[in-house]
């Protein structure tokens, strides 16, 4: 499937993802100092996030690609600190 850019889904060069998570890192962080919660942050970025990709790619697409975050996620793939 391709996008209207004629881009394979959800693939983008690794330092384009890294400019991208930079800023969205920097707009979260901003928003913890102006005093909003981090929980709040993430439930918004995710929200963003996903709104972006369905509009993107279409709601199957974007279903199939989260269908991988459960195990990612148990996997270890976004954590940043060492778990005790």
């Amino acid at each position: 499937m391709q996008n209207t850019s004629g881009s394979v889904p959800f693939e983008a060069d690794v330092d384009e993802k890294r400019a991208a998570l930079s800023y969205v890192s920097e707009a979260f962080a901003e928003g913890c100092l102006d005093g909003l919660d981090g929980d709040c942050m993430a439930q918004a970025a995710l929200f963003a996030a996903f709104q972006e990709l369905v509009m993107t790619y279409g709601e199957e697409a974007t279903a199939r690609y989260a269908e991988g975050f459960p195990e990612r996620i148990r996997g270890g793939a976004f954590t940043t600190t060492l778990q005790h």
